[in-house]
């Protein structure tokens, strides 16, 4: 893959200072993309921007502190990068917010916190970014939904597997709606990736299932290379690791045996928060 694919196009990526993100906006500047990471965490851009002081990425990704469950903010963030860069050309909605309980204990507040910041947030980024990008006959969505949201075996995590369900659909969706206009969308579903503070701070181990604790993990760089091999392909969905669609299959002929199957052995044990990655540009300094 050519390191100048992207070279001069302008990529976005919600809740991009962090995990996936941060992977993922590494990533698309590593190819030559100019990267406009919007996120709501002050304290993970300071760390993005430390990260990158010593990177050779360091000019190409530009940061902006928003919630993206806000109309306002979003707009005011597009706006602002289209004013400095006159397109857009690559959308990743990867913002998510996350509080894993059963239905019966969880805040109301915090379901629909979810719902707002992880379905909202992807349409008011695409209502923006869209009548740009089908004026200029060219562009790429891609949106972050989740195993969860097609497998829906785990307890706990209802809300997490409606919101991504919904943005599945939605991807779907829009990908035939753009057909044929030279804009595309991708559907993007992961199983568990390793050291996000998904797994550090609202997902303990003993909440996954025994079986996760045998398959083949993701880290966040593995999850943008995917990503940066489905925009040069097209692709219309990606899911990884590549044994996800053999589950889908499985679970839709036989969800009650697929169900039973998963919950053997208990809880998981492996500490998925555990590891430290960097990513590693394939520039020189």
């Amino acid at each position: 893959m050519s390191l100048q694919f992207l070279l001069d196009k302008t990529c976005l990526v919600t809740g991009g200072a962090e995990g996936i993100g941060w992977a993922v906006s590494q990533a698309l500047a590593d190819y030559g993309g100019n990267v406009y990471v919007c996120d709501i965490s002050p304290e993970n851009i300071a760390n993005a921007q430390k990260e990158l002081a010593e990177s050779p990425l360091n000019k190409k990704i530009h940061f902006s502190q928003c919630d993206v469950s806000s109309r306002a903010e979003v707009e005011a963030w597009l706006s602002e990068v289209h004013r400095q860069t006159g397109r857009f050309d690559v959308l990743v909605n990867n913002a998510v917010f996350v509080r894993w309980a059963p239905v019966a204990e969880m805040p109301l507040e915090d379901m629909e916190r979810m719902m707002a910041v992880g379905y909202n947030g992807m349409i008011y980024t695409v209502k923006t970014v869209l009548p740009f990008m089908l004026q200029a006959r060219q562009g790429h969505i891609v949106n972050m939904s989740s195993s969860a949201g097609r497998l829906f075996v785990s307890k706990g995590n209802a809300p997490y597997a409606a919101v991504k369900a919904a943005m599945d659909g939605f991807s779907q969706t829009l990908r035939l709606e753009t057909q044929g206009t030279g804009v595309r969308v991708t559907t993007v579903r992961l199983g568990p990736v390793e050291g996000t503070d998904f797994f550090r701070k609202q997902v303990a181990s003993s909440q996954m299932p025994r079986l996760g604790d045998f398959l083949p993990g993701l880290t966040p760089p593995q999850v943008a290379e995917g990503i940066l091999r489905a925009l040069r392909a097209g692709q219309a969905s990606l899911d990884m690791p590549g044994y996800l669609p053999f589950m889908y299959l499985f679970f839709a002929i036989a969800p009650g045996l697929f169900s039973k199957l998963v919950g053997m052995g208990g809880s998981g044990r492996k500490d998925y928060g555990a590891l430290q990655w960097k990513y590693q540009s394939k520039r020189k300094a």
